[in-house]
């Protein structure tokens, strides 16, 4: 274990000589390739298995790769072996789209955290449904969706629609991603003014589409740390109305004052890491002490050991994600939670 860190540190302390989104789009070429050749078994994780049903599917471990790591499903034999419990792809939209301005990833590296101001870039939906094609899964694959940057605050429901019917039958749960802080008013579907209409129209198109496959595919909804109290109350009131599944607490923070390292005050885009952990611990407790055991949460933010993963669970998560731990830590981080983690 010790050697292998070593490795990783190396390897780390190298690959962060390139841009961010540079060195993750290398890092994920270089280990896709591998777990795709000949060498695949050499690199193959002993998945600890602690299986767990929620939301009518069997998870193998509570461990999930969180959406944006891989946003278009480039890198499934990798994902697919690495000893997580379940994945979640994307965030993706109807139409490819070339998100905002390079740069636009940086990492804080005194705080162990990533600031993103990537906007939904992908290479739209049917790219990955042709790659979700292409793979055997060995654990639950979630699709994470969102709304096109041309589509209004008012229309988004459509562009969230046109994603489920394409990856319907595909997908092993649904994640509506309301809460991305880098795509202009995306966060307004929280309040009251816009989310009952955004539900209501989601929840008739998920019924048609239940019906129409003869397969349920649970919906979850990923939130934004920053939303006030009101709101999270209005918020957790329609997930019961409409009998949301889950709801995974919670996506990046525009909080930069939580960072230690202040030449990133001024930066665009969401904080994921360290400096969130506490953040999105207070929303998973407040959630659980509004929906009781109605609704499945799932743990997302400033997982970086086993202890992190473990105050998640011990506030009310049912699953867990990471991205931003993997990045700083590598695989050891998977074996050291998933050992461990009851």
């Amino acid at each position: 274990m010790k050697l292998s860190k070593s490795l990783f540190r190396l390897y780390r302390n190298t690959i962060f000589m390139l841009p961010a989104e540079t060195a993750h789009s290398v890092s994920l070429a270089s280990a896709e390739f591998l777990y795709k050749s000949w060498l695949k078994n050499m690199f193959i994780a002993d998945r600890q298995s602690m299986p767990n049903k929620l939301m009518g599917l069997s998870f193998p471990n509570k461990l999930g790769l969180a959406a944006g790591f891989d946003k278009n499903g480039d890198y499934l034999n990798f994902d697919n072996n690495i000893g997580l419990g379940f994945i979640e792809l994307g965030t993706v939209t109807p139409k490819a789209q070339y998100g905002n301005s390079k740069p636009r990833i940086f990492r804080s590296i005194k705080d162990t955290a990533i600031i993103n101001h990537l906007g939904f870039n992908n290479k739209g939906v049917q790219h990955l449904k042709n790659n979700l094609q292409l793979i055997e899964r060995n654990q639950p694959i979630g699709i994470n969706i969102g709304k096109n940057s041309s589509t209004t605050i008012e229309l988004a429901h459509e562009d969230y629609q046109y994603c489920m019917k394409e990856i319907f039958s595909l997908a092993d749960y649904i994640t509506l991603n309301i809460s991305s802080p880098n795509t202009s008013r995306l966060r307004e579907l929280h309040s009251d003014n816009y989310l009952d209409t955004f539900l209501h129209e989601i929840k008739k198109t998920h019924a048609e589409l239940t019906k129409k496959y003869k397969k349920r595919v649970p919906l979850v909804l990923k939130i934004s740390p920053d939303i006030q109290d009101n709101d999270l109350e209005i918020l957790c009131r329609q997930m019961l109305n409409y009998e949301i599944d889950g709801v995974i607490a919670t996506n990046t923070t525009i909080d930069k004052n939580l960072l230690i390292d202040k030449s990133y005050l001024n930066n665009k885009g969401g904080v994921s890491g360290k400096p969130l952990f506490k953040k999105s611990n207070i929303l998973i407790k407040n959630i659980k002490n509004l929906v009781k055991d109605n609704i499945v949460i799932v743990g997302a933010g400033g997982i970086t050991s086993k202890e992190s993963a473990v105050e998640k669970l011990s506030l009310g998560a049912d699953l867990l994600q990471l991205y931003t731990g993997l990045v700083y830590f590598g695989l050891d981080l998977i074996k050291e939670i998933t050992r461990e983690t009851k």
